[in-house]
């Protein structure tokens, strides 16, 4: 075999990829040719990777307005799916100016269930000291949009009653330990399966959703997350206090072709005209708020929460226990 023969062999990887929008079964495991960096980009190493609900999302392409929006209408843009990764650098863009080759890294890029991803430098932060490759890629996304929930949107402040809808989650897992973090006392709510789970995140109160309502007056709260996405507007705000927050984080029922966004839109309307507060957001994905949370896992405030680890050639299952609501806290890719 010749240098270029070599060479060709050398730049080709294992991933995961799909051709087309559907369940699990689109995705398949192949070899591919590595990506290569931009200027203002990235190659790493992946070592492990975190899957969450948005990679269901952009598996399935619902709802269809995410395809017109530029996702791809007929069939994804990006054939290799995954977002959250942990891993070493292994080449870095001329514009590059915060990483260098051997860093150990963790953040958002661009198909990270294969053994080489493509990140923007400005969503990278170096790997937490204390997590290991698949704790830390169980973090950036859900914990950084737990921690724009709660801050940015929800303006939390200490000593607010703050109750977490879908405490078990992705999300929500990381909900309850932030909340705590910042000195609020926290109501969790989940499956009867899963209230140990977030006990043990630290929430101070449990509410088993199969059982109990959160909603019947008993108690009101200065600030809700609701992960769950599926509870209705009158229901939240009968939870609140009269100028409570209400924060929307997703949204899963709403049918194939908007899902959550039309009670995300009427939330935003009717915000104006009432004394509480109803908002929503699109979480952004930057390394700030990675930092942010290095600190806090570094001072032992914020621990990953992972259900179970898959190899790379088992993503079509990890998927499937994700979308069917089995995954407590986090599920990761390890690479």
């Amino acid at each position: 075999m010749d240098s270029e023969q070599l060479g060709a062999v050398t730049a080709r990887m294992r991933a995961i990829v799909q051709d087309t929008y559907g369940d699990a079964s689109v995705l398949r495991h192949d070899r591919i040719a590595r990506p290569e960096v931009a200027d203002n980009e990235v190659l790493v190493r992946v070592r492990a990777a975190g899957l969450d609900r948005g990679t269901w999302h952009l598996m399935t392409g619902k709802p269809y307005l995410m395809r017109i929006v530029g996702l791809g209408f007929r069939g994804p843009k990006d054939r290799v799916p995954g977002r959250d990764l942990a891993g070493t650098v292994e080449a870095v863009g001329s514009a590059v100016t915060r990483f260098a080759v051997g860093d150990e890294v963790y953040g958002v890029g661009r198909g990270s269930f294969a053994e080489y991803a493509v990140a923007v430098e400005g969503k990278l932060s170096r790997k937490p000291v204390s997590l290991s490759f698949e704790q830390a890629a169980a973090v950036p996304i859900s914990a950084g949009t737990a921690l724009q929930a709660l801050t940015d949107h929800g303006r939390i402040e200490a000593g607010q009653q703050v109750l977490v809808i879908g405490a078990s989650g992705g999300v929500g897992s990381y909900a309850v330990q932030l909340a705590k973090a910042f000195g609020a006392e926290v109501t969790g709510v989940a499956g009867t399966a899963k209230l140990d789970l977030v006990r043990s995140l630290g929430a101070d109160r449990v509410v088993d959703y199969t059982r109990d309502d959160y909603a019947d007056g008993t108690h009101h709260y200065d600030l809700v997350l609701d992960i769950a996405g599926n509870p209705k507007l009158s229901r939240l705000r009968r939870a609140l206090t009269p100028k409570g927050t209400a924060v929307l984080v997703g949204g899963e029922d709403g049918g194939n072709l908007t899902g959550g966004m039309n009670r995300s839109l009427r939330a935003l309307m009717l915000s104006p005209f009432v004394g509480q507060r109803l908002a929503w957001f699109v979480a952004k994905e930057r390394a700030s708020d990675l930092e942010r949370l290095t600190e806090l896992i570094e001072a032992g405030q914020v621990t990953p929460s992972i259900d179970r680890t898959y190899p790379l050639d088992q993503v079509p299952d990890a998927m499937r226990q994700l979308a069917s609501g089995q995954v407590r806290g986090k599920a990761v890719i390890t690479i």
